[in-house]
């Protein structure tokens, strides 16, 4: 069976000395999907060569991430509109709003994520969305693109479970990560009752390593503790688990 990561940087810096390692060891644990989120322009070459070196394996998102939208963001999204015309792309991510580390450009974010949102519909394309304390700010504007044409993965879901219904009312599917695993998590005191269609699975790494490497350095062969955890809410096997997610994943990104 096939693994899916629907979220990882594998090009980030975190992995320059290892990189290829970090991969084989992925391959070993039957992870052999992975969706590469975008951050900004200065990773653009960084991506393209991660997916030029495993063509069939990497899958590439265009976009610009909410922590990195500063007063230049029409310059940065004119480029995301570039490299849409040149190259093929799985889904416009991660996008969203971050209102954790600064507020300062919260008004830029809005403005970025509602363009991003009409991209991907123009593009026919899924969105993969970044929230950090910003489910109110994030919902308003969904709200405002409901559409058939508007679906794709609520990226690292940490919110509650009445928000878990919301984010699944925009066709979009849960991404679940390390946080599931996470005693503080509480993603466990709910999740059973979302029925396992609406899930997909995630690393984010290098970040939010799941127990028990809480704290270390992530990476996509640490889904294995991540299934297990689901496996254990659910009641189910993890080979349902990840026959399902990858299911999932493939319904969402059409790959």
């Amino acid at each position: 069976m096939i693994i899916t990561d629907t979220h990882t940087h594998l090009y980030s810096e975190a992995f320059d000395k290892d990189r290829e390692e970090v991969i084989e060891r992925a391959f070993k644990n039957g992870i052999k999907r992975f969706f590469i989120p975008a951050i900004d322009s200065t990773y653009t070459q960084r991506m393209l060569d991660l997916k030029k070196a495993y063509p069939e394996n990497m899958f590439l998102m265009a976009g610009l991430h909410p922590t990195h939208v500063k007063d230049d963001f029409l310059k940065e999204l004119g480029h995301v509109e570039q490299l849409l015309s040149e190259y093929e792309f799985c889904a416009i991510g991660e996008i969203g709003i971050d209102l954790y580390w600064d507020k300062t450009f919260l008004k830029e974010q809005q403005e970025a994520f509602e363009n991003q949102i009409r991209l991907a519909k123009k593009h026919k394309l899924p969105i993969v969305i970044h929230c950090r304390e910003a489910f109110d700010e994030i919902f308003e504007i969904l709200e405002g693109e409901r559409a058939e044409d508007l679906f794709g993965v609520f990226h690292c879901f940490t919110g509650t479970f009445e928000q878990a219904k919301k984010a699944i009312s925009y066709n979009m599917k849960l991404g679940i990560g390390g946080v599931v695993t996470f005693k503080n998590g509480k993603l466990d005191t709910f999740l059973d009752q979302i029925d396992l269609n609406h899930i997909v699975l995630e690393t984010d790494s290098p970040y939010l390593a799941p127990a028990p490497l809480r704290g270390k350095r992530n990476e996509s062969a640490y889904l294995v503790h991540v299934l297990e955890r689901l496996s254990d809410i659910y009641g189910v096997s993890t080979e349902t688990i990840i026959e399902t997610t990858t299911k999932n994943s493939i319904n969402v990104f059409g790959i």
